[in-house]
């Protein structure tokens, strides 16, 4: 009889204090869960706002973006809900940070191009579709990823530069204005006649319908050289007939000065043998 009153009065404390336990933690279950699925609804919908927000604008920079946001406010809406529930996240915290201490010196370099990617995106030196030149090479970009930037040469090789080398160092973009100088420069003989070279250049500016008005051209002697005198011929062009402008410009330059009877020279040197007796 002792042994099942024991047992009884044991059953009876048990229940108590799982009942104790239920009462106090319930609630606070109860409301973790409702914030966990609240805070996760509204997390779904401000992201989902962001990325039609900001993808008209930037396809790259959108997915990451909301990629890199979304996974930082379901962190801390997970740390939120563990402590309303009583879960000690100090510790939890600390882990993370040396986790992400260890991770960071591991991967120095990734760090390194992934900040560089941000940067790219946020301050948009260049866009896809771009002419640049950096790292000593020059072409169009292809792609813009977080680590590395995908150019495409126009002798149709594909370089992979890393981020963190584009955003520390210097670069060049070539597509930013929408008309570029074309600087190019013609050697004349010195006994030839200046002003007839530079009415022949002014024409061959005038006659190209590629060449731009405004500005004019300038055309004028630009250095005396040992062999030469050198005319400085700059014209205004459209980007994109930079380079297509530049080399017919030379040929028709050549074609019109032998028609003209004007002299292109060329470094010559005179030997002289002299015979000892």
């Amino acid at each position: 009889m002792e042994d099942l009153l024991g047992t009884d009065i044991n059953a009876s404390e048990l229940w108590d204090q799982a009942l104790a336990l239920i009462m106090t933690y319930a609630p606070k279950v109860v409301l973790a869960i409702i914030t966990l699925v609240l805070g996760l609804w509204l997390i779904n919908r401000f992201i989902g706002v962001l990325d039609k927000k900001l993808g008209a604008k930037d396809p790259t920079l959108n997915k990451f973006l909301c990629g890199l946001i979304g996974a930082i406010l379901k962190i801390m809406l997970l740390i939120s809900v563990a402590s309303m529930i009583g879960i000690a996240t100090t510790s939890f915290i600390a882990v993370i940070g040396a986790a992400g201490l260890a991770i960071g010196l591991a991967l120095q370099g990734s760090l390194a191009n992934f900040a560089g990617g941000v940067l790219i995106l946020i301050f948009k030196p260049f866009k896809v579709g771009d002419t640049i030149e950096a790292q000593g090479f020059l072409g169009a970009v292809a792609e813009i990823q977080i680590l590395y930037t995908v150019v495409n040469t126009f002798d149709n090789r594909r370089i992979i530069i890393p981020n963190g080398s584009l955003s520390n160092a210097t670069l060049v973009n070539v597509s930013v204005y929408d008309k570029r100088r074309c600087d190019m420069t013609f050697g004349i003989h010195y006994n030839d006649d200046i002003d007839k070279a530079k009415n022949i250049l002014q024409r061959l500016f005038d006659e190209d319908d590629r060449s731009l008005k405004d500005p004019g051209p300038v055309i004028c002697v630009g250095s005396l050289g040992d062999n030469s005198v050198n005319l400085m011929f700059r014209a205004w062009v459209a980007t994109d007939n930079l380079w297509p402008y530049y080399w017919d410009m030379h040929e028709k330059v050549k074609k019109a000065f032998d028609a003209e009877g004007i002299t292109i020279p060329f470094p010559q040197r005179d030997v002289h043998v002299y015979k000892s007796e």
